[in-house]
């Protein structure tokens, strides 16, 4: 069991885009209650299951597990929820930290948002210049609900 801590903000400007090389996600969701969530995710030729519990302020328990791609495409493809996440996900490293900054695309084209993961909850972050509002705690960002009520509909 990993504990997941992270914070998300929205992305202000493009200035990280020099530093980062892009690769597409594609996720989907097979349950997405408030005491958990599971997902199915495609990252380039890899296939990933996870399993998330609740969030309590910035944190939650999260288990993930590689599977066969094949196994993960026939999973999103026959029991997720539609709309599917498409994104391509970015990282650039500054201060000690690995920033994963999303440019989403299809119904949620438009929106670009910056998780960094964190040690503990107290943790320093120094902000690089392109980091705007944090929205850790506004539901309306987290991929989960961004399924269910699209970034174009808002």
């Amino acid at each position: 069991m990993v504990i997941e801590i992270e914070r998300k903000f929205l992305v202000k400007n493009d200035s990280w885009r020099s530093m980062a090389v892009g690769t597409l996600y594609k996720q989907g969701y097979i349950h997405t209650g408030k005491e958990r969530t599971v997902r199915i995710r495609i990252i380039g030729n890899d296939g990933y299951l996870t399993i998330k519990g609740p969030r309590v302020s910035n944190s939650r328990i999260e288990f993930e597990y590689p599977i066969p791609v094949e196994d993960a495409e026939n999973i999103l493809f026959n029991l997720c929820e539609r709309p599917w996440i498409e994104k391509i996900r970015y990282k650039v490293k500054m201060s000690g930290l690995i920033w994963e900054i999303d440019e989403f695309d299809n119904e949620n084209k438009g929106l670009i948002v910056a998780e960094v993961e964190l040690s503990h909850e107290k943790q320093t972050i120094v902000f690089p210049e392109w980091i705007g509002q944090e929205v850790s705690s506004d539901p309306r960002y987290s991929n989960r609900n961004l399924i269910r009520y699209p970034f174009s509909h808002w």
